[in-house]
């Protein structure tokens, strides 16, 4: 996942482009997950449910893709199906799920737009890494389409629930729209227009921090954007959705990796570092693989040779001391940043061009599918990761440091579809 701190210098309401549901058709329909989640069959099977599918302009195709995506958007807004509000709005979503835990809750935020700010301390800290592949693709649709078609999804400090309380007094209607999508997440939005609640979730907000969840390559986008046109207007603010760090509906799930394409060599040496630097238990189940939050750190592991799974218990956290001296302290206790380190790196002599490309290298979201994939050989081995407590994350950002990509997995994922923002 993709993350920063920004400080929070101006939160608006404002006035969304969106659906007009008499025309366009359910909003189950027109939504989709995140552009970057999407494969090809996928997009398909979501163009097929609506020509006003949301896929077709923010993951457009084509010859001249940036182009046919700002034509159709233009073209929807002339028949109708797409329209702007006069009346600037928060818009509140609430989210009932069942998390790859298998637990039941329910997610409460809401959308605003949010003044881009560049890096720097007190405002933005980046926090996860990010690659200027899916930057340049964002920039370009930007430019084209003149909207954001996504929101960056943030995370804000309530311990009172002023915000999200002045919102929900006003959430007694039908909501505006109600999908449930693939995932079965069922997702209601309603639009909240009272300016006294509009005013204190400003007010809320302006005392906090913000600590960007998904959304990083977005964010960069978005700035470079505003820096591109300059001067004042709606292009110096960015849709986002926001989420309290206290909300009991707030869930962070590991990103497990995977590896392969190993020479005999690189499997010995891979051994011999585990040997080194942690204790190895063997696992009656491998459904023991999954790794709490604790200390001494832990790591699952299991290859497609043997089958036997083991955890890595960290021998000592001087070990990734040395490894990392000029990394701060919260970073040297992420279970990813110590794989990365010890295993990833020192071991398999993987660099950092190849952790970005991901050469040799993948990524599991659930237990059941990196399990899998390694079991059918897909990959040769695979590290069961621990969910990373929110707390920690906001310790590495406030220490200025960037996490390993995809160290977090913040679910459920957010819709594309239910807003847009215009940016002139």
């Amino acid at each position: 996942m993709d993350s920063l701190l920004i400080s929070m210098a101006n939160l608006k309401p404002f006035t969304a482009l969106h659906y007009d549901l008499a025309i366009a058709g359910p909003l189950v329909n027109l939504i989709s997950p995140p552009y970057d989640v999407i494969d090809p069959a996928q997009r398909l099977g979501l163009a097929a449910r609506s020509p006003y599918n949301v896929v077709e302009i923010d993951l457009p195709t084509g010859d001249q893709p940036y182009e046919r995506a700002a034509d159709l958007l233009g073209q929807w807004i002339d028949q109708g199906a797409v329209v702007r509000d006069d009346t600037p709005a928060i818009w509140a979503l609430k989210q009932e799920y069942e998390g790859p835990d298998g637990t039941s809750r329910t997610r409460n935020g809401f959308f605003a737009c949010v003044r881009v700010e560049p890096y720097g301390a007190g405002k933005i800290r980046p926090h996860e890494r990010t690659h200027p592949g899916p930057k340049e693709d964002r920039l370009r649709l930007t430019r084209a389409a003149k909207a954001n078609l996504s929101p960056i999804f943030s995370l804000y400090a309530d311990p009172s629930n002023r915000a999200w309380t002045a919102l929900e007094s006003h959430l007694d209607t039908s909501p505006w729209g109600e999908a449930t999508d693939d995932q079965g997440t069922i997702n209601r939005l309603w639009q909240v227009t009272d300016p006294d609640a509009l005013a204190s979730v400003q007010s809320t907000l302006l005392e906090t921090e913000l600590l960007i969840a998904d959304g990083h390559h977005r964010y960069e986008t978005a700035r470079v954007y505003a820096d591109e046109i300059g001067g004042e207007g709606p292009h110096r603010y960015v849709l986002m959705y926001l989420v309290a760090l206290e909300d009991p509906g707030l869930t962070v799930f590991p990103t497990h990796r995977l590896v392969k394409g190993l020479s005999k060599a690189q499997r010995e040496a891979l051994r011999e570092a585990m040997a080194e630097s942690f204790d190895l238990a063997a696992l009656d189940t491998v459904e023991e693989l999954a790794p709490d939050s604790s200390t001494p750190l832990k790591i699952g592991y299991l290859d497609s040779y043997h089958r036997q799974p083991y955890m890595l218990t960290l021998k000592d956290q001087a070990i990734v001391d040395a490894a990392l001296p000029d990394r701060p302290e919260p970073y040297r206790r992420l279970d990813t940043a110590v794989l990365e380190a010890l295993l990833l790196k020192k071991a398999l002599g993987m660099s950092d061009d190849d952790i970005s490309h991901v050469r040799g290298l993948g990524y599991a979201r659930s237990f059941d599918e990196a399990r899998a994939l390694i079991e059918d050989g897909t990959y040769e081995a695979g590290f069961f990761m621990a969910p990373i407590p929110i707390e920690q994350i906001g310790e590495v950002a406030a220490a200025g440091e960037t996490m390993p990509q995809k160290s977090t997995f913040f679910y459920p994922k957010v819709p594309t579809g239910l807003l847009f923002n215009a940016l002139n």
